[in-house]
């Protein structure tokens, strides 16, 4: 399963519009290139592109037909539970047969039981119901937003995809950001429902939405809630080690085409491990790893950059103990810094974003992976659960009243959101970037709900993991998401199984920290399957180069920009602020402060490209 789109219009005959509906699916061929379906109506019509995991080429969309009109289905994602609902749908009238896929199942639930029907799919997927009956239209989100669904309304209609480039391949929709948009963009902030193009909207993680002729209505079916946690420590341990195997399970599900990215850390060696148990058990398939490694960076990075420690040993280790097939995808400066490679990640991701070399690297990984795999296991949303944020959650980071990784850049030298020093002045004003992302805290802060009497650490850990799993994290599972389906790989994620996410939300600090170190809960829950080196590696981030060519090379496309009178980005960037960047390279090259500094200069060629190649009108 792999990309949808839709089109309802009540003031047009969709049977019409094949030629559009056709357009719209093409523009998501690299998620499905194995097939491509559409399916038409008076008021409505879906497209699919298929890509075949496991073999699975089951029709979608997906019909029943009824006296009353049909009922057609789109699924996409990686969805889990297909087993449970069919043992549910067993015995019922005009059953789903043994054949019949998960679109089906969805399907024949949904007339069995209406919206319940949806959401007993667990797991990462993204639905559409066309109700004949009713002419009405319905569009499901997973509880934690593994996968993508956008829509745009029309006079007469809704416009919906898995994707925003397959809406803006629908002749009604336009390529416009305003101010709103672009502070979405420079500070991270994954306002739900925000789609940053003008008009562009998001079907929020754990939501339904409804459009029928009297409009659009929405509703939330799922979201995490605050409860006491009772359970001892040994308990939670082992209840973290039984939901986190039973999710691997569900997502890795044997066979060959599925893999891993590892990178030597605690919780993607986990994953691998709890596969290989899997395929111990008799699940079958290889047990497949993918590693990203940057040349020379053990060379580069000084040794008081801990943190930055590279992955090679660590995979190594994890290799050499669980018998993988690892393969290794090597990239150096020139690779991270090649033009297609660079147009083909922002082509993925649809808007830029400030993180542009690991941004690159990791559709170079997944690019590889695909070459061998259908679906890959990611690490995403480990940290938020399992609590890897506690710079950004200790005085005075806290005192800021801001979001945790906007705490995290002002102390590592930003000024302006995130990617946004090397804005304009006046756009900078405008934009208001730190009075927005306050704004946007504080609402997050009143949605997250505390217990009576809950000590103010506890306050302070719950919050940022709320605002982790509920703005940073939306981004990035898009961001990766999209990435990998670019190379025509399923991500597929374990550590965003919602019973699992539920559980160690509630789970105390005192108890996630109990021995002092970084995820001492998942690392308790794991011990006995990893290599010692993993299991007393500290949190290590994503590889990124430290080559100073990297650094030149920004301040030389920077000056690029300047110097051409056609650049879309000119008129919104500091003139000053680049040319003191262009003073002071040596903060591009490593440590904190180029985090923040890379992610400036990032944000702006980014931004240049995207106009260019989107053809974005800025209203500013």
């Amino acid at each position: 399963m792999s990309g949808l789109v839709g089109w309802v219009d009540y003031a047009r005959d969709q049977r019409r519009e094949r030629p559009v509906l056709r357009a719209m699916a093409g523009a998501l061929a690299a998620r499905g290139p194995d097939n491509e379906a559409l399916w038409v109506a008076p008021y409505a019509g879906f497209g699919f592109r298929c890509l075949a995991v496991h073999g699975d080429v089951s029709p979608q969309p997906y019909t029943v037909r009824t006296a009353e009109g049909p009922v057609t289905v789109c699924v996409t994602g990686a969805p889990t539970g297909g087993s449970e609902l069919r043992g549910q749908l067993a015995g019922r009238w005009a059953a789903p047969g043994p054949e019949t896929g998960v679109a089906g199942l969805v399907a024949h639930a949904y007339l069995a039981e209406g919206l319940a029907g949806v959401t007993r799919l667990t797991g990462g997927f993204a639905v559409a119901v066309w109700d004949g009956r009713t002419e009405e239209l319905l569009l499901v989100r997973d509880r934690l937003g593994n996968q993508p669904l956008y829509y745009h309304l029309t006079d007469s209609g809704i416009i919906f995809a898995s994707e925003r480039k397959g809406l803006l391949a629908h002749p009604a929709v336009e390529a416009q950001i305003d101010l709103d948009g672009l502070r979405q963009l420079f500070t991270c902030a994954g306002t739900a429902g925000h789609g940053i193009f003008s008009g562009v909207h998001q079907v929020g993680a754990g939501e339904m939405v409804r459009y029928g002729r009297s409009g659009l209505t929405h509703r939330r079916y799922w979201r995490l809630t605050t409860e006491a946690h009772t359970d001892d420590l040994a308990t939670t341990v082992a209840t973290v080690r039984e939901l986190l195997e039973d999710s691997v399970a569900g997502q890795f599900a044997g066979g060959d085409d599925i893999g891993i990215l590892l990178s030597g850390t605690l919780e993607s060696s986990a994953m691998t491990a709890l596969a290989a148990r899997g395929l111990a058990r008799g699940a079958g398939g290889r047990l497949r790893t993918f590693t990203v490694t940057v040349a020379q960076q053990s060379e580069r990075v000084p040794p008081q950059d801990a943190g930055s420690s590279p992955d090679a040993r660590f995979v190594a280790d994890v290799v050499r103990r669980l018998g993988a097939e690892n393969t290794d995808v090597v990239l150096d400066t020139a690779d991270i810094l090649d033009p297609l490679a660079r147009a083909a990640a922002l082509r993925a991701r649809d808007v830029p974003d400030a993180l542009g070399s690991a941004n690159t690297s990791t559709y170079l990984l997944c690019r590889e992976a695909g070459q061998h795999v259908r679906g890959a296991l990611f690490d995403e949303l480990s940290d938020a659960i399992f609590g890897c944020h506690a710079a950004a959650c200790n005085a005075p980071t806290t005192d800021w009243q801001t979001l945790p990784w906007i705490a995290l850049a002002r102390q590592r030298g930003g000024r302006h959101g995130f990617g946004g020093d090397l804005l304009d002045p006046d756009l900078q004003d405008r934009l208001d970037l730190n009075g927005y992302c306050h704004d946007e805290w504080a609402r997050s802060v009143a949605d997250a709900e505390h217990l009576p009497g809950e000590d103010e650490r506890d306050r302070r850990m719950r919050r940022t993991a709320y605002l982790r799993l509920t703005r940073w994290d939306q981004t990035r599972l898009m961001l990766r998401e999209s990435q990998a389906m670019a190379a025509g790989v399923q991500a597929r994620t374990p550590f965003g199984d919602h019973r699992l996410v539920q559980y160690v939300y509630n789970v105390p600090w005192a108890m996630k920290n109990f021995d002092g170190r970084d995820k001492s809960l998942l690392r308790a829950a794991v011990v006995d399957l990893l290599p010692r080196s993993v299991r007393h590696r500290t949190a290590s981030p994503y590889p990124v180069t430290t080559d100073p060519a990297y650094g030149r090379w920004l301040v030389d496309e920077l000056a690029a920009l300047l110097a051409d009178s056609s650049s879309p980005a000119a008129a919104l960037v500091d003139v000053g602020g680049i040319r003191a960047l262009q003073a002071d390279q040596g903060v591009l090259a490593h440590g904190p402060r180029a985090w923040v500094a890379r992610a400036s200069a990032e944000m702006v060629l980014a931004l240049d490209a995207w106009l260019r190649r989107y053809g974005v009108r800025v209203a500013l």
